[in-house]
């Protein structure tokens, strides 16, 4: 990259230079002049200058200008101070880390806690440091990537809950990850901030291996893998981000850097389609994982589907927000398969970044095989997501008098929110003593099956005689449309109501079939849920046929509401599914 940039920058100062002695060839002092200036505006020029000066041609393909910058200098500063850097951090670590390992431990364990800890005599490398631009801060804010190919020397005291103790070492560790620092608050006193904020922004690679003092791990079943991701879990809960270390430098109040939720995330997940079969006989048990930050208590799991490739949830998790900038909401589907290990079909994620606050977002995501490396084409499917952000100071929202008094999702306490700013409705008569209680959207829906476009041809005259079948999935309630003969583009134009104890938990399903004499054949369906037509009231808009290689339905869908309140006990089964 150096090579071609100066390459590049000689040339443009050669045919400036030339210029110069043109113009002034009888004047020597003249030239000096201008070359002086001239060697003088190259040497200022920064890599954006070039690149605004010079077109994007000049560069070959494989030159790529990195925002990070060496840091061979820090490195060789840290190899001279590691040995004093390992004393003063291997008792931190070890005092720190004890707490967190122990909230973690396996069921299995009756102790764990550290017998030795050192962090070995090899540095850890810093290949690069990035200054990261954010408006929203007030300091400053760098980010570090380190390897470390570690010779630590760590040995734990792992005790069962049969009485055996094992001192289990931890070996070969490697890891590459990045590092972020804040500096904050700026002040006017030396060294011009008040405390560090310090915590590991992502985690590419963590490898260790783990070893019995004297034996083999192995010779103790479960041992190595709850061994693992209790380690795992520790450093995710203790020092990944959004969590962060303050340490002050300056005394003063830094509780404002702390760790702190910024708002909830509703997420509602409704259904997958196309999923990958990963069982040789039958179809897959698909389930799926649902995770904010990936620690074993704030990780949600669906119901399983059995010997179902195209899964119908609609379930409903809920999670805290610390870093709307930064976070996102992870969904995995697994195959289970009961005592074995689920084997994963596919994944997919959404920054929270991405969602608009206080509006839902209706998203269909693709799966692939890993997030981070996604180089695999293959076809696995796709997830239906429902997301909701609701920030804690959201100001467009309508203040709600009752979110303390009861217990609603934040798509609950929006559409509460609605509900009161129309008019007086009857949550504007209950009163604080009450029980806890839940919001049910009760209404009419009222559903208007226009027309169909480009249906399948089912009969052998290259024509379908389709009908549509409409249900709700948590009432059973079941209408039917007429037959429409020899059409793939029928017009129905019937309207069909419906009384919903639920709304916000319910889900509308329409199945096209072709009518013969003796039997029917499907032709494919439709699935919405309500969340649309509860905040808009009325609208219209086309569904693509799932299941069928074309065709659509045109509906047109209007809610008309009648909020009720139920006591909290009443069962769970009025909740998402």
């Amino acid at each position: 990259m150096g090579f071609w940039v100066g390459m590049v920058l000689g040339v443009a100062a050669g045919i400036a230079i030339i210029i110069g002695f043109a113009r002034c060839e009888n004047s020597r002092a003249a030239r000096r002049r201008q070359l002086a200036a001239t060697v003088a505006s190259f040497s200022k020029m920064t890599i954006d200058d070039s690149r605004k000066l010079f077109p994007s041609d000049l560069y070959p393909s494989w030159v790529v200008f990195s925002s990070q910058q060496k840091l061979k200098w820090l490195n060789q500063e840290l190899t001279k101070i590691w040995p004093f850097v390992n004393q003063a951090a291997s008792e931190l670590i070890k005092t720190s880390v004890e707490p967190v390992l122990e909230q973690y431990r396996p069921m299995i364990l009756a102790s764990l806690k550290f017998s030795k800890l050192t962090l070995g005599t090899v540095a850890p490398q810093f290949t690069g440091i990035s200054i990261i631009e954010n408006t929203k801060e007030s300091g400053i804010v760098m980010e570090l990537e380190m390897n470390w190919d570690a010779n630590a020397s760590i040995i734990l005291d792992v005790k069962t809950r049969l009485g055996v103790s094992l001192p289990i070492q931890v070996k070969d560790i490697g890891f590459t990850g990045i590092f972020r620092l804040i500096f904050k608050p700026l002040v006017e006193e030396l060294p011009c901030f008040g405390a560090v904020c310090f915590s590991l922004r992502k985690k590419k690679k963590l490898d260790f291996r783990l070893k019995v003092i004297g034996g083999e791990i192995s010779a103790i079943p479960g041992i190595s893998d709850a061994l693992e991701d209790t380690i795992k879990n520790a450093i995710e809960d203790s020092i990944t981000w959004p969590v962060r270390k303050v340490i002050p430098i300056i005394p003063g109040d830094y509780s404002d850097l702390e760790l702190k939720p910024v708002g909830t995330l509703e997420v509602k997940l409704v259904q997958a389609r196309d999923l990958t079969n990963k069982d040789l006989i039958g179809k897959s048990d698909p389930f799926a994982i649902v995770y904010v930050r990936p620690l074993p208590d704030k990780m949600k799991r669906s119901k399983t589907i059995n010997n179902d490739l195209n899964p119908i949830w609609n379930q409903h998790f809920e999670f805290i927000v610390e870093d709307a900038d930064t976070q996102t909401v992870t969904v995995k589907i697994y195959d289970d398969d009961g005592i074995q290990e689920s084997e994963l079909i596919g994944c997919a994620q959404v920054r929270l970044k991405d969602l608009q606050p206080g509006k839902v977002k209706d998203v269909w995501l693709k799966l692939v095989k890993d997030l981070e490396i996604q180089r695999d084409r293959k076809d696995r499917g796709q997830v239906h997501l429902e997301l909701l952000y609701c920030p804690f100071d959201m100001k467009d929202e309508a203040p709600n008098p009752f979110m303390q008094q009861f217990s609603m999702t934040s798509l609950e306490r929006t559409m509460t929110s609605m509900e009161n700013g129309s008019g007086g409705s009857s949550f504007d008569r209950m009163s604080s003593s009450r029980k806890k209680r839940e919001i049910i959207m009760r209404g009419v829906l009222s559903v208007t099956v226009i027309s169909g476009e480009d249906l399948p041809a089912m009969d052998m005259n290259g024509k379908s005689d389709p009908y549509v079948v409409l249900s709700l999935k948590k009432t059973k309630t079941k209408y039917k449309t007429r037959v429409v003969n020899e059409s793939l583009n029928p017009i129905w134009n019937q309207t069909f109501d419906f009384v919903v104890e639920d709304g916000l938990h319910d889900m509308l399903i329409l199945e096209v079939y072709d009518h013969d004499t003796f039997r029917r054949d499907y032709m494919g369906r439709c699935i919405l849920t309500l969340t649309k037509v509860l905040l808009e009231e009325d609208y219209k808009e086309s569904f693509k046929l799932e299941g069928a290689k074309s065709g659509k339905l045109n509906l047109h869908l209007k809610w008309s509401p009648q909020s009720i309140m139920r006591d909290s006990r009443e069962e769970d089964s009025l909740r998402f599914r």
